[in-house]
């Protein structure tokens, strides 16, 4: 077994659980972060992102990312890291997966449409939606709600982008059910996964704004970043076709990003003197990141997707047809909420802003294909821009 080293979380040091699980029976040998992964892998809230938005609507095309292939591909980059850092790669592995859980329907455009639903009932933020997916929502025990996952796990989750000062109720709620100390730093295992997602989608969707026929190959020579890396490409291999040679550009800035962030955080940890993950948390900044070059450069080709395909006008069409469906929902079950399943309907309480809450949790849950469905049959027809 791989030595941690003395900054990682060890899953025989966990903080615990909120339930005590001493008295059950333990299936496998597998220690308290391994379960935690386990318990994701076989939530029904991580089989729904197979259907869920990560840059397209419902995509047509099978060859496109959903929120399912991205967490996957966040989770090898993430382990990948972990290893070569001397991190626990269970833990980092399970925070991959579960980081993007709590998004509704149609990612960040449902979730635009659900925080102005809930305006006056506190909001909707999607990483603390994914608290309260696995420590309410998703209740697969007997003895207790959520999936009980260890301390670490969700500190990880909640405070992965770096301590929250202002929680939101969501956030608030989770805290006060088991204190996660969200005004320090998250582990390290924790702030690899929030950078592994960065390095994922940032070139993954490259790929796929390019399969969409949204971005050209032109286009993103305007990233200095991106044409570096394509030329040296293009001189490996002078004679391959420009569709095999986006997959090698593609492969090689994944590698270019970790191999620059292992390198870096290598060297915030000697300079800052940590030794355990108690000092990490105490360090008062991140010690996972990119070189300040890089940092720079990444930095520019988040503003280039932004501008050229986040932004997109197919893309805006898209998203606005997205709040239509969600806030249309809303309001169809908030007028007839019997028209929502009967254990939702029957565990629906009377006063806000629980209500109003209740009725999000249970739209925040479909997936983009099941909303659809369901506005059809609630609302009425719907026109929806190509892709959907």
């Amino acid at each position: 077994m791989r030595a941690l080293a003395t900054w990682a979380c060890d899953p025989a040091r966990s903080r615990g659980r909120l339930h005590d699980e001493s008295a059950r029976e333990l299936r496998g040998p597998r220690d308290t972060f391994q379960r935690d992964r386990d318990r994701i892998i076989h939530s029904i809230a991580f089989r729904r992102l197979r259907h869920k938005t990560q840059v397209f609507v419902a995509p047509d095309g099978d060859h496109f990312r959903v929120r399912l292939t991205h967490s996957l591909e966040v989770a090898q980059i993430g382990r990948t890291i972990a290893r070569a850092l001397g991190l626990n790669e269970d833990l980092t592995e399970a925070l991959c997966l579960a980081h993007d859980i709590g998004h509704p329907p149609f990612g960040h455009a449902g979730e635009e449409a659900l925080r102005e639903m809930l305006v006056d009932a506190g909001g909707f933020d999607h990483n603390a939606h994914t608290l309260r997916t696995l420590m309410r929502i998703e209740c697969p025990y007997p003895r207790w709600d959520g999936l009980n996952l260890s301390w670490e796990m969700l500190e990880g989750l909640a405070k992965h982008n770096g301590p929250i000062e202002n929680p939101s109720w969501a956030m608030a709620e989770a805290n006060e059910t088991f204190p996660l100390d969200l005004t320090s730093w998250a582990s390290l295992e924790a702030q690899v996964a929030a950078v592994a997602d960065d390095i994922a989608y940032d070139n993954h969707d490259i790929d796929d704004g390019i399969r969409a026929g949204l971005l050209s190959v032109d286009q993103i020579m305007e990233v200095p970043l991106v044409a570096r890396g394509w030329t040296a490409a293009r001189t490996r291999y002078p004679e391959i076709s420009e569709a095999r040679l986006l997959s090698e550009l593609i492969r090689s800035q994944i590698g270019l990003m970790v191999n620059d962030l292992i390198a870096e955080t290598r060297a915030r940890l000697r300079s800052s003197g940590v030794e355990t993950v108690e000092d990490v948390r105490a360090a008062g900044r991140a010690l996972v990141g990119f070189s300040r070059a890089l940092q720079a450069e990444e930095r520019e080709l988040k503003q280039f997707m932004y501008a050229n395909l986040y932004y997109h006008e197919r893309q805006l069409a898209a998203a606005d047809a997205a709040r239509h469906v969600v806030t249309g929902l809303f309001a169809a079950y908030r007028d007839a909420p019997e028209r929502m399943p009967p254990g939702w309907f029957a565990a629906l309480p009377e006063s806000e802003p629980a209500h109003s809450r209740h009725i999000a949790d249970f739209i925040a849950g479909m997936t983009d294909r099941f909303a659809i469905s369901r506005y059809r049959e609630l609302v009425g027809p719907i026109d929806l821009p190509e892709g959907f």
